[in-house]
């Protein structure tokens, strides 16, 4: 299931798929794969995302 809320909160910060990669430490294409649900995070890449975004796991990754 892609996840249209991790795409809207790193856009509404302004920052690119590259960036946010650089900034935990992956690979845009592993951001990529997030996003169009094609790969499930660990959750300690979960909550790495989530404080860039500053973000909950809930608004994220959670229904």
């Amino acid at each position: 299931m892609k996840n249209l809320r991790l795409k809207a909160a790193r856009a509404a910060m302004d920052m690119s798929q590259q960036e946010l990669a650089q900034t935990v430490s992956v690979s845009r294409q592993t951001i990529n794969a997030i996003e169009k649900g094609d790969y499930n995070p660990t959750i300690n890449l979960c909550i790495a995302i989530c404080k860039a975004l500053n973000k909950t796991l809930d608004e994220l990754f959670w229904e």
